[in-house]
């Protein structure tokens, strides 16, 4: 698999402009060696983004997340939104540790991309989730977070 990752960080930050009002920045979107898809994301550490203890708020950590595993679903299925629509079903994050300073999001597909798009193919509406640490820039991790989603046949 060959992922544009410009192309993909380009596609997110068009569909999702509240992406780009927190000044969400893409690190790295890429292939994993088991056929998965792994995207890096990171919120800069900027007063506006700040909460009442000086770390990242949480809807902005929500939105980091929630923004990383969009990517991998935009690399993992990008090809086949002529004939379906990813919308996110539910999410949860658990708040684990205060974040400060920059924090980067890293997510991964929980199941392979194959059996997804072989659902799809069958007729079906598939779910799968994205799995998303957060952590700090020294690697700390502070949330981990779950999105499902769905392929939805135009």
């Amino acid at each position: 698999m060959t992922i544009d990752s410009r192309q993909v960080a380009a596609g997110i930050l068009q569909a999702v402009p509240f992406a780009r009002t927190l000044g969400i920045e893409f690190v790295e979107v890429a292939p994993e060696a088991d056929g998965g898809v792994r995207a890096v994301v990171r919120l800069p550490d900027t007063p506006a983004t700040h909460n009442h203890v000086g770390g990242p708020h949480a809807g902005a950590m929500f939105t980091l997340g929630e923004t990383a595993s969009g990517a991998v679903v935009l690399a993992a299925f990008g090809q086949l939104l002529d004939r379906a629509v990813p919308l996110a079903v539910r999410a949860e994050i658990a708040y684990r540790k205060l974040a400060l300073g920059a924090v980067r999001a890293t997510a991964r597909l929980a199941r392979p991309a194959s059996e997804v798009v072989a659902e799809l193919e069958s007729g079906q509406r598939p779910e799968f989730g994205v799995e998303v640490e957060i952590a700090t820039e020294d690697g700390t991790p502070t949330s981990a977070m779950t999105v499902i989603w769905t392929l939805r046949p135009n």
